[in-house]
């Protein structure tokens, strides 16, 4: 096809593939900014990556083992400013980690290499005096104002001792942020449109081609609709199929590449009752979390394996799962067994290819390309979830020469939607939700407040009774809810509500799950059902 006599004034400042973290991160900041900005996603937003991490804001302790101090840094620097900006989705957490003797080093760490020849008696081991040296950087290279301070525990004496195993009698305890991972992604995409930018789910880009100084972009819809669409730039947000998308989509000729690393993950029945998260570190160096999730139930990852296969099929394997039961049974006083595991889940990490070793030394910093060889192509490698507005920003600065009339960064602590409330308010607003909303349970109403913030009170209403709410599709999913989820955050199947913008589906039936979606393939009041998209 060929732009000749193409309306200019109808163009996009910039295209983007991808409706992952990254891809909604840059449609926001981009579109914050004045410019134009179409996004396309051949799925869900955040269907692959970007709903599969540890769901922490995190400046990565164990990338301090690497030397990757300005990754680290910039990890910590942002977990505030996130705080501040999402406050419903995202919230402080204490991390214990139990010290033993017995810690080792992966062997191949900067750290591990640089004590090995210092110290040789160490023999990999992992000593508590380099452990409070690393949290000592840990609270202050990123300007910590919010969160505490590392605190020594005696395990003895401790709550947080008492189900672990006897063994364990000294722990250090830190601070890092939980954020609800898919909503942070849909939270960005809603906030980019509202600023003007068209978000397409279920549209697959087909080929994306240089003509005269433009990209012309040709997507398909889930119905076969095809559209062709014209930009001054296109950025490559393709997560795990960045790759691909350079490769058979833009079919340019690229000499890098992208490291494929699976991350799994299980849940059990809540293991503990407090809500503190745990470190864990392995005899064979690695580390893993248990994190309290989603109010009765525990979180325990990740693994580090790479993947060969296609990035959509990826899964929790047995050998994952029982190699983070076991990991996990070094330290809980009572096993943890694959009995006790209620659900699985697995993402594949895009990371830059930089030739590491094994997929744990693999960076985990972003890499930004830029091919300038016509239109400019913005290609996005690897990247952290807590770095995602930073990634950005840097996106945007990549690209600021094309586009000299956009305003500068604006996105620092600027609330995402329900986020418009003090970082320290979630109690006092979820005592009004219950004062205006006396018929909602406690956890019900938790929930609300945990997912949409000052709008669950736009989702509830006038409802003064819980039947005003509509259908219950079960565990506190009503009508009212799943109509919001559909009209405002661009949800089109169950499974898009049950497991991205709500994990309702640890709660739910299969049997309820399959109504949800028959209601939502039925539903007037507009094309709920995938293939009219």
């Amino acid at each position: 096809m060929n732009v000749t006599g193409v309306d200019r004034s109808a163009t996009t400042d910039i295209f983007i593939i991808g409706g992952g973290i990254n891809g909604c991160g840059i449609a926001r900041d981009a579109a914050g900014r004045g410019l134009s900005v179409t996004l396309a996603e051949q799925g869900d937003l955040a269907q692959g990556t970007s709903s599969a991490s540890t769901k922490l804001f995190h400046g990565g302790l164990r990338y301090l083992e690497y030397f990757e101090f300005r990754l680290v840094r910039e990890a910590l620097e942002e977990r505030e400013t996130l705080l501040v900006a999402m406050p419903h989705i995202s919230w402080p957490m204490r991390f214990v980690l139990p010290y033993s003797s017995d810690m080792r080093f992966e062997s191949d760490t900067p750290t591990s290499r640089l004590l090995g020849f210092a110290l040789p008696w160490m023999k990999g081991r992992r000593p508590a005096w380099l452990i409070r040296l690393g949290l000592f950087l840990y609270d202050t290279l990123g300007g910590r104002k919010i969160l505490p301070a590392t605190r020594t525990l005696d395990l003895t004496r401790d709550e947080a001792g008492k189900v672990l195993k006897p063994g364990f009698q000294l722990a250090y305890e830190y601070s890092d942020c939980w954020v609800q991972d898919s909503r942070l992604v849909v939270l960005n995409a809603r906030d980019a449109e509202a600023r003007g930018a068209t978000i397409l789910t279920k549209t697959r880009v087909l080929s994306a081609s240089r003509e005269c100084d433009l990209w012309e972009v040709v997507t398909e819809r889930a119905d076969g609709t095809r559209a062709v669409h014209h930009a001054r730039a296109l950025v490559n947000a393709g997560g795990p199929w960045v790759e691909d998308v350079i490769r058979n989509v833009t079919r340019i000729n690229s000499s890098e590449g992208v490291r494929l690393v699976r991350g799994s993950h299980i849940v059990t029945r809540k293991l503990y009752d407090h809500d503190r998260c745990y470190f864990f570190q392995g005899t064979d160096g690695r580390i893993i979390f248990a994190i309290p999730y989603e109010q009765d139930f525990t979180l325990i990852g990740t693994t580090d394996k790479d993947h060969t296969g296609r990035p959509g099929d990826v899964r929790c394997t047995d050998e994952e799962r029982d190699y983070l039961c076991a990991f996990a049974s070094q330290y809980f006083a009572r096993p943890v067994t694959p009995a006790d595991v209620v659900w699985t889940y697995s993402g594949v990490r895009p990371l830059y290819n930089d030739g590491a070793k094994s997929a744990t030394a693999a960076t985990r910093d972003y890499v930004l390309s830029l091919d300038t060889n016509g239109a400019p192509l913005l290609n996005v490698f690897g990247g952290k979830i807590t770095t995602y507005r930073r990634l950005a920003e840097s996106a945007l600065e990549k690209l600021d020469r094309w586009f000299p009339s956009a305003k500068d960064a604006w996105t620092a602590r600027v609330p995402l939607p329900g986020g418009d409330f003090p970082h320290d308010g979630v109690a006092a607003l979820l005592a009004r939700l219950q004062a205006e909303y006396p018929f909602l349970s406690q956890s019900h109403a938790q929930r609300l407040i945990r997912a949409y913030g000052t709008e669950a009170f736009v989702i509830l209403g006038a409802a003064k009774s819980e039947s005003d709410l509509g259908r219950n599709f079960g565990a506190t999913l009503t009508e009212a809810e799943v109509l919001w989820l559909r009209e405002k955050e661009f949800a089109r199947t169950a499974d898009d509500i049950v497991w991205r913008r709500t994990k309702l589906g640890l709660r739910m039936t299969a049997e309820e799950i399959a109504a949800l979606g028959a209601w939502m393939a039925t539903a007037p009041g507009g094309a709920v059902n995938p293939a009219a998209e």
